[in-house]
């Protein structure tokens, strides 16, 4: 029998409750900064990036990162991250990519790469170094790149 001790639990304080008008101006921040970071001709085009992106990367994040990252965001992208049911397969960084692709009409892989990596670089500066960190600890090896991070190999 083998017993492992438990990991202590790294606590992320949750941020203050803000007004719905200053949750909707942090939305569009978010998205704006979206919107510069892809280079998108139009507000509507970077939001509907934006929520396609948090809406497949909800499914892939879990427990205490995925409460920690959706209490770091504006409430609209706290629900596209929460209300997401956590996939039974963790997918590559490739197989994410491409799943994106799908769900954006028109897009290709290479596209998809961009939209991706447009949020989830916006993302990490948003919610900062050591929840990116936990982030991509969580996350198949590869998403460090989506995240606009260095891809460091791991030693053992």
């Amino acid at each position: 029998m083998t017993v492992t001790t438990p990991q202590p639990r790294t606590t992320i304080p949750a941020p203050p409750a803000l007004s719905r008008d200053a949750d909707t101006a942090r939305w569009d921040e978010l998205t704006e900064k979206v919107r510069e970071a892809g280079q998108y001709p139009t507000k509507a085009e970077a939001e509907h990036v934006t929520r396609t992106v948090l809406s497949a990367l909800g499914g892939h994040v879990t427990g205490d990162e995925r409460v920690a990252l959706a209490q770091s965001l504006p409430l609209e992208a706290a629900r596209l991250i929460a209300s997401q049911i956590p996939a039974t397969h963790p997918l590559t960084a490739r197989e994410f990519v491409e799943s994106v692709a799908t769900r954006i009409e028109g897009s290709t892989p290479a596209t998809a790469r961009w939209h991706v990596s447009s949020v989830l670089g916006v993302l990490a500066d948003w919610v900062g170094v050591p929840l990116t960190t936990h982030l991509l600890a969580q996350l198949p090896p590869g998403y460090a790149l989506l995240f606009g991070r260095a891809d460091l190999a791991r030693t053992a």
